[in-house]
């Protein structure tokens, strides 16, 4: 409880604190701002501890030296009771302040040391501000960091590695090349094949056969390299040697290594929006909700999205029911691309089936216009057909004939 207010009370001046404190507004800034020019050097605490005891040395009277008796005691005893003379003590303060000297000189060392460290010291710590910062992340994202940075190991451990069978093949390449015997044909046939020596001689015939002059074996043809090329590619990549040459004929050597390599690369699995009844973002979103990793298919597509990952089958979603998509090939889309049909055209498409660009034509041309979808094939048909009511298509007639005929339609 406070003091109970006394309006007939007249104030006393000013209080205690008050009156102690008087005169500091004044005098502490006067004593701060005040320098001498010729003021001595701060001291150390030991310097003043020193000199304190100095002072109280020759302050006090010294009092006459008793001499104390040893009465009972051993002689060790006796001599630590018995004063010391005044030179011992004047000898024993010097060594004391020589060794304070002393103590002080390596302080200075050690400032000066620290100095030469101090870079070594700023890295530690911002090593340890990274763990504190790495404690202060949540687990998920600790979790994430620590699989970024194993991801990042593991991509240069790979490049090392890439880099080192780089220069075996070119350490290989940079050798003579020698065509195998027909024995050793025959003995390779007869075991299971070496994926990894069949890659190695294919990149080595394809080297010799773009030096051929240079890097070819004496006494040996161009027809012979082709023909053990043709083998490896089609013992390696699987495919027939009919096929493999008809590739060698239409590719050069070099791009018909990367045009295989490119085959066996899994093709991404991708949808068409069906504009005729809802949005390229609209579908994204719906797709999105029920689990699916998606992105666009590129920007030169208007409709198409890439499917990546999905929790949810793809071909049975309520939105593929429902007509929203189609399953198509991003390579399947160039060809209407390429055609634009317009509104209130005549469109004959004469292999329709399984229907997904005459669907996309139709989409164009915003189910105006008409377009006939023939097949040879019956069966194929009926998917046509299921895929155009799905997708809500009603500009098209479908028919079953040789493609050879229309001319006479």
């Amino acid at each position: 409880m406070g003091r109970r207010f006394d309006a007939n009370r007249t104030p006393r001046g000013p209080g205690r604190k008050s009156r102690k404190q008087r005169g500091a507004e004044t005098e502490i800034p006067h004593q701060l701002l005040a320098t001498d020019e010729n003021a001595a050097p701060r001291k150390s605490s030991r310097s003043r501890k020193r000199a304190v005891k100095r002072q109280i040395k020759t302050s006090t009277v010294q009092e006459p030296k008793k001499k104390i008796r040893a009465i009972g005691l051993s002689d060790g005893s006796a001599s630590r009771l018995t004063p010391k003379p005044p030179a011992v003590e004047e000898e024993e303060e010097e060594e004391e302040e020589r060794e304070e000297d002393d103590d002080d000189d390596e302080e200075e060392e050690e400032g000066e040391e620290d100095g030469g460290t101090r870079e070594l010291a700023e890295a530690l710590e911002s090593s340890d501000e990274e763990e504190e910062e790495e404690d202060e992340l949540l687990p998920i994202e600790r979790a994430a960091l620590k699989k970024k940075k194993k991801e990042m190991s593991e991509e240069g451990r790979m490049e090392v590695g890439a880099g080192d069978g780089e220069m075996e093949i070119n350490a290989e390449e940079t050798e003579r090349f020698c065509l195998p015997s027909q024995r050793e044909i025959e003995e390779e046939i007869a075991r299971p094949p070496d994926p990894q020596a069949l890659y190695r001689r294919v990149r080595a015939t394809v080297s010799v056969l773009g030096d051929f002059s240079r890097l070819r074996e004496r006494g040996r043809d161009r027809g012979e390299y082709l023909e053990l090329l043709r083998g490896d590619l089609a013992s390696y990549y699987t495919y027939s040697p009919f096929l493999i040459g008809c590739l060698m004929d239409l590719f050069p050597l070099a791009e018909l290594i990367d045009f295989l390599e490119a085959n066996e690369v899994q093709r991404p699995l991708t949808i068409r929006t069906n504009t005729l009844k809802t949005r390229r973002r609209d579908l994204a979103q719906a797709l999105i909700n029920r689990g699916v990793n998606l992105d666009p298919l590129g920007k030169w597509s208007k409709v198409g999205l890439v499917i990546y990952d999905s929790s949810v089958p793809i071909g049975a979603t309520p939105e593929y029911l429902a007509g929203h998509y189609m399953l198509q090939g991003a390579a399947s889309l160039l060809p209407v691309m390429a055609l634009a049909p317009q509104e209130n055209e005549r469109v004959l498409d004469m292999s329709c089936a399984p229907g997904g660009k005459t669907s996309y034509c139709a989409q164009l041309m915003k189910n105006t216009g008409l377009i006939v979808a023939n097949d040879v094939s019956v069966d194929r048909l009926r998917s046509v057909v299921g895929n155009l009511h799905r997708l809500g298509v009603t500009n098209t007639v479908v028919s079953n004939g040789d493609g050879r005929d229309f001319p006479k339609v």
